[in-house]
């Protein structure tokens, strides 16, 4: 549904105060503009800058130049015709008294006179007084229609677009804005001379990024740059490509990776990204605290919304216990803001009808409560072990051919090591000239640091999680101790304990 078409609903329902929450206030008040044209309404409309203004219906004489008196001035409008006030980022000022107070005193006398307040603004702050007087509605970012259209009024012949590029074009547009749209069109066709994907994607990063709250990440690397995870790899692979493209209401919904730092849950996330020719938004749930009281729920329903608008897309959290982690003290260091940021995600992650595949990533699930990891959030909880022997030589291979290392000479005793000091070895060993056996010198795995934790880690996921490297559930039937071999236990052995 339209902007237009649901104001005027509830227009017509009586409704007083309606806030939209938009990031397109100009764009907003085009679209309103057409209430008055198609239904007879007068529209006023409001910001400190030009101070009051009519966009349709008679011309209205008002001198009201600041927000007190823009809102005085709706209730002393003559005649008997509806009349609707639009008003630009109203949030700067609705938590003064007076403005507050004459808000209320309008509200309520609206319904009789047919006056009707629309405050535009990038996000919803009202005081409490004023929280029953407002239904919140969002203004929707433009859709691929929309987006064709802004770049037909760009091209001189749209026709020259074949069907597959213009798709091309209105994925890489996905998620902007109306104004960043024919921002982006317009500066490749000053630069190439017509619409380029590669473009608008460089473009449509640097607005992310501007923000702070999500990442645009394209990975030029699918699964062939990573060793290991077999049955996590053929579980989200095969779960996305039999769901893009079809109309099917059971859509994946997204993974969480539990495991051992190091073992490729990041990484993992950003190939899968490629393999599946999905754009990878990461969402920095730290860079959504605001100091400004509601600021944090907002960034955070804007972040999910521009997931949602970019759809198809994977969007990845990582580290969420350590993101979320006022919410095992019930948010009371926060005033409750962790608490609040906690249940719009969860509600976003069961309700959410767009094709985002979420992947989240944790180290400790126990700092999560249990509603977090239930049924219907995510498709499947996936354990990442320490790599066995297989994986290890796997990996190796990988390195050492990315940092042009001859894989003829000796390897240190890589017991406990993780795939990422695998990594760390083989670039060391480049960077300082030196043998991977000096380099393995400076390297201390965390299977060493963090045995304790590991240990923890493994027991709880034991029975509880999949296997991200084999079919099944992963049982945890052996010790760190048994990682010197680089060999795993059959699946049902049980280890004998030591006579000591």
């Amino acid at each position: 549904m339209s902007l237009a078409s649901e104001v005027w609903e509830l227009v017509r329902a009586g409704f007083s105060g309606v806030w939209v929450e938009t990031h397109e206030p100009s764009e907003a008040i085009l679209e309103l503009a057409t209430l008055g044209r198609e239904h007879g309404l007068q529209i006023l409309a409001w910001n400190l800058d030009a101070g009051m203004r009519t966009i349709a219906g008679d011309a209205v004489a008002s001198e009201a130049t600041d927000p007190l008196s823009a809102v005085r001035a709706l209730g002393a409008i003559p005649g008997d015709q509806s009349t609707v006030l639009l008003l630009e980022n109203f949030h700067r000022f609705i938590d003064s008294p007076e403005v507050c107070q004459a808000m209320l005193t309008q509200l309520m006398l609206g319904k009789q006179q047919g006056r009707h307040v629309v405050v535009l603004s990038p996000l919803v702050r009202l005081p409490v007084e004023l929280e029953r007087q407002f239904v919140v509605i969002n203004h929707p970012l433009p859709d691929r229609e929309q987006l064709w259209e802004i770049a037909e009024s760009l091209v001189d012949d749209p026709d020259l677009y074949p069907l597959a590029h213009r798709e091309m074009l209105l994925d890489a547009a996905a998620g902007l804005t109306r104004m960043e749209a024919e921002s982006a069109f317009s500066l490749s066709l000053v630069r190439h001379g017509r619409i380029i994907g590669d473009e608008i994607w460089e473009l449509k990063s640097r607005w992310l990024q501007k923000s702070g709250m999500l990442r645009l990440h394209k990975s030029e690397h699918g699964f062939d740059s990573l060793g290991g995870l077999t049955s996590l790899k053929r579980f989200c692979e095969h779960s996305l490509r039999r769901c893009n493209g079809a109309a099917s209401r059971a859509r994946p919904r997204g993974v969480m990776l539990l495991g051992v730092p190091g073992t490729g849950k990041s990484a993992f996330a950003k190939a899968l990204g490629q393999e599946t020719g999905r754009p990878v938004l990461t969402l920095d749930v730290g860079q959504l605290m605001g100091s400004l009281l509601g600021q944090s729920e907002a960034n955070i329903r804007a972040a999910l919304k521009t997931a949602d608008a970019m759809a198809p897309s994977i969007l990845f959290i990582d580290e969420v216990e350590k993101a979320l982690s006022g919410v095992a003290s019930g948010g009371k260091g926060d005033s409750g803001v962790s608490s609040r940021l906690f249940g719009t995600l969860l509600t976003w992650l069961n309700d959410h009808t767009s094709d985002v595949y979420v992947v989240v990533t944790c180290n400790n699930i126990q700092q999560l409560p249990p509603e977090f990891s239930r049924a219907e959030r995510f498709d499947a909880i996936m354990f990442l072990d320490l790599p066995g022997r297989e994986e290890k030589d796997a990996i190796w291979q990988l390195y050492l051919s990315e940092f042009g290392i001859d894989d003829k000479q000796a390897r240190p005793a890589d017991d406990q090591w993780t795939g990422a000091e695998i990594k760390a070895c083989c670039r060391l060993s480049s960077l300082l000239r030196e043998s991977l056996v000096q380099a393995a010198q400076y390297i201390v795995p965390v299977g060493v640091t963090a045995a304790e934790d590991i240990e923890r880690l493994r027991t709880w996921a034991s029975g509880r999680c999949l296997d991200a490297s084999r079919p099944g559930i992963f049982r945890s039937n052996h010790s760190l101790s048994d990682q010197s071999s680089g060999k795993r236990p059959k699946r049902g052995v049980t280890l004998r304990p030591s006579d000591n």
